[in-house]
């Protein structure tokens, strides 16, 4: 072939590489395999260090833990039990009452994991109507292990419910509440995660026709999993990890894992099917897929990287290990993914579905779905412009009136676990008493009498303010100068009242009692303050890291596509799918319109790390496709199609490809719509309701309809930007027959090829 002389001297990273792994397959593969062992071998002999209570949450309430951390006081899980009468008869002066409290203590203190278990009757926390009594204890051990030791108890607490069965017993406490989420978390996440591969596993069996090539992305995106999880936990020394951050690892490890080796897969059979040998067909998939990979992979590792700005440990973790796998994949995506289509050849079509691979034959390389949609779409740009431009901002427009909020246990649960209806039974009787604030007070002599005298005001003052009912029970530490002050806050459960009580702490009790004492440090922590700081570090967080990620992907956009209006249509694209996935999540779980289908009825809020989140990881994943199809219809255009039928071709032969991986991703993050804690819930359709239209309506109207109104304007680079470094490294490709489209010309007017394609 006349053209194939240029290819043997590959220009670009993408193209050097796959070049080099065809022919040292051997070398690539062996040493693709020895990555992800010594990667696996070094991760596990250094362990993975996580992220620690006093990281977790910035602000005051970080401070309460590291001032506990550097006394050495170790905050213990406190445990709460709740004995109720269940009928207005009994009350906590009668026999079978306090036979019943007798029967917790006993049955507690016999586990042998618990200390400083008290009886109500000592503490005096009965309820007003005496018909509701606390028995408070602590867990024995490292208060953060505290969770794994916490069965022998809670079964304790339900034998004695079995003996009085007129009395409601129920437990809740740091330690219980721990290990029903550990346990609704973890069974949602083992389920979406064993759900996950045999999904996506069979959707390529669709896709492909044939089960080694339907295989190939899999183990490819395993592999990288596999290989960063080893990485991650030797970088977890300096940036702490998580569960979190893994499991985020692996579901965006899988989808970018898939994508790139789909993209390169497809090419390649798509170039053999059109008669060039092996050698040529791998070399024009590594000169153009491998690059939309290299370009894509970069943008999204931009992407993910904005989570490291937020200045909160667990996105900090979610977002280096979510780069790593991307970056892996990115690697073993143009390495050892041509190393094994060389070596396989003619077997990746091993294991044929035989219907599914005739209809592929037939099929050829384009779709005949996107071509039908193409034709009135390229008639009428502007309509077609207005009316998907106009459905997606209507989309977005619920997005205006998002309330995000820390989901409370019966939002994230409903009433499905015992410790939400005992959390909800204890706040009831005893408002705020199941989560009080803590006030940790550090000073340079704690019994000194300005500080003795401070505290003791500040008790008072948390009740006459009307911060709290009380009772406020102070803990003082002599030894490490600490005194540790619990306030039950007024509000409870209701996260807007007993914020507010918290602001009066903070605000008018603090600085007019501990506040005046010289030397004294006092934040004041607990479930509500973390919530609040939070929310507030978070909220401080968004605007730099949308600038970040905004700024950063527009100019990868606009050095690797070397045109202005390409990178400024990108960004304005990727928001548009971004807010119409913000109306969709706002208009579901916070109107409730069409909650039931997906079991969130009730919740009225956004979870507040959720919009910040989706932004980061969907803005990566949408330059999946953009970056795949705008290079498809650049390749064209510098072939010397004219505007109109480079977008045609670009659209057509890259639709099958981008359905293909957009309808994995869509039924990835649905299973996460399936599971039962509303955070996840709201993840999955967030994720799966962009990828969708961003992989029809963006990519398939919108993005065809504004080429073709911009026409050569799509190639815009004004001369003052020229100085940018060029990261095209545009590869020649032998030249096709154009794609025709009703309408469109036959032959490419030599005066509308981009400028720089000129000779």
């Amino acid at each position: 072939m006349a053209d194939t002389g240029h290819l043997e001297r590959p220009r670009g990273i993408a193209a050097r590489a796959g070049s080099w792994s065809a022919r040292h397959r051997w070398a690539a593969v062996g040493g693709w395999v020895l990555l992800v062992i010594l990667a696996l071998a070094v991760g596990s002999m250094t362990g993975r260090v996580d992220v620690s209570d006093s990281e977790q949450v910035p602000g005051e309430s970080g401070r309460v833990s590291t001032i506990l951390d550097k006394a050495g006081i170790d905050a213990a899980a406190g445990e709460t039990v709740l004995i109720q009468a269940k009928s207005a008869g009994l009350t906590a002066n009668d026999p079978a009452f306090h036979k019943a409290v007798d029967a917790v203590i006993a049955g507690v203190r016999d586990t042998g994991q618990v200390t400083a278990l008290r009886s109500p009757y000592e503490t005096k926390t009965i309820s007003a109507d005496r018909r509701s009594a606390l028995v408070q204890f602590e867990m024995r051990g490292d208060p953060e292990k505290a969770s794994e030791h916490i069965q022998p108890v809670l079964d304790a607490v339900g034998k004695a419910q079995d003996r009085h069965q007129d009395l409601r017993i129920e437990e809740f406490g740091d330690a219980s509440g721990q290990k029903a989420f550990d346990d609704a978390f973890g069974d949602d996440f083992t389920q979406a995660e064993f759900s996950a591969l045999p999904v996506a596993l069979g959707i390529l069996l669709i896709v492909f026709g044939a089960l080694v090539a339907a295989l190939l992305p899999v183990v490819l995106a395993m592999t990288a999993f596999l290989a960063t999880t080893g990485l991650v936990a030797v970088v977890s020394h300096w940036v702490h990890m998580s569960d979190t951050a893994n499991s985020v690892m692996l579901l965006v490890g899988l989808a970018v894992g898939v994508d790139y080796c789909l993209f390169y897969l497809r090419r390649e059979r798509e170039e053999r099917a059109a008669g060039r040998d092996a050698q040529t067909a791998l070399r024009i998939a590594a000169a153009t897929s491998g690059r939309a990979v290299l370009v894509s992979g970069v943008t999204v590792i931009v992407a993910m990287a904005g989570m490291l700005f937020t200045g909160i440990a667990e996105f900090k973790a979610m977002g280096l290990a979510t780069l790593m796998v991307v970056a892996v994949a990115m690697v073993g995506s143009v390495t050892v993914l041509p190393a094994l289509l060389s070596l396989l050849g003619e077997r990746v079509e091993k294991g044929q579905l035989p219907f599914l691979a005739r209809a592929k034959r037939r099929g050829g390389g384009e779709s005949r779905v996107w071509r039908t949609v193409l034709g009135p779409v390229l008639r009428r740009p502007k309509l077609s412009l207005a009316l998907a431009s106009g459905a997606l901002i209507a989309l977005a427009v619920p997005a205006l009136g998002m309330n995000t909020a820390n989901l409370t246990m019966d939002q994230e649960f409903g009433d499905r676990l015992p410790v939400v209806t005992a959390y909800n039974h204890i706040d009831e009787a005893f408002p705020g008493g199941s989560d009080p604030a803590k006030v940790v007070v550090k000073a340079d002599d704690i019994d000194a009498e300005p500080v003795r005298d401070a505290l003791a005001r500040f008790r008072t003052e948390a009740v006459a303010k009307g911060a709290s009912k009380g009772p406020v029970e102070v803990t003082v530490h002599r030894k490490q100068n600490v005194a540790v002050v619990e306030v039950p806050l007024i509000g409870g459960s209701d996260e807007g009242k007993a914020e507010r009580s918290l602001n009066v702490l903070r605000d008018e009790v603090r600085p007019a009692t501990l506040g005046t004492v010289d030397g004294v440090d006092a934040p004041i922590g607990g479930s509500t303050a973390s919530s609040k700081d939070f929310n507030d570090k978070l909220g401080s967080a968004v605007p730099p890291v949308f600038a970040f990620v905004v700024v950063f992907a527009f100019l990868l956009m606009l050095m690797s596509f070397r045109s202005l209006t390409i990178a400024v249509t990108s960004i304005v694209l990727n928001l548009l799918s971004v807010g119409a996935a913000y109306g969709i999540l706002t208009a579901v779980f916070q109107h409730g319109w069409g909650a039931g289908l997906v079991g969130a009825e009730g919740v009225g809020a956004i979870v507040s790390w959720l919009p910040l989140f989706l932004f980061v990881i969907l803005f990566g994943l949408s330059m999946d496709y953009h970056v795949f199809v705008v290079s498809r219809i650049r390749e064209a255009r510098l072939a010397g199609r004219n505007t109109k039928d480079a977008v045609v071709h670009g659209v057509v032969t890259t639709a099958g490809v981008v359905t293909s991986a957009a309808v994995i991703m869509v039924a990835v993050f649905s299973i996460f719509g399936t599971l039962s804690m509303q955070s996840m819930k709201q993840m999955g359709v967030g994720l799966a309701a962009a990828v969708l239209i961003d992989a029809t309506v963006i990519r398939g109207v919108l993005l065809p309809a504004v080429m073709l109104l911009l026409g050569e304007r799509n190639w815009y680079l004004p001369k003052w930007l020229r100085w940018l470094p060029d990261l095209a490294h545009d590869e020649p490709t032998p030249a096709e027959r154009p794609t025709a489209l009703a309408g469109a010309p036959a032959r490419p007017d030599a005066d509308d090829r981009p400028r720089h394609a000129r000779v």
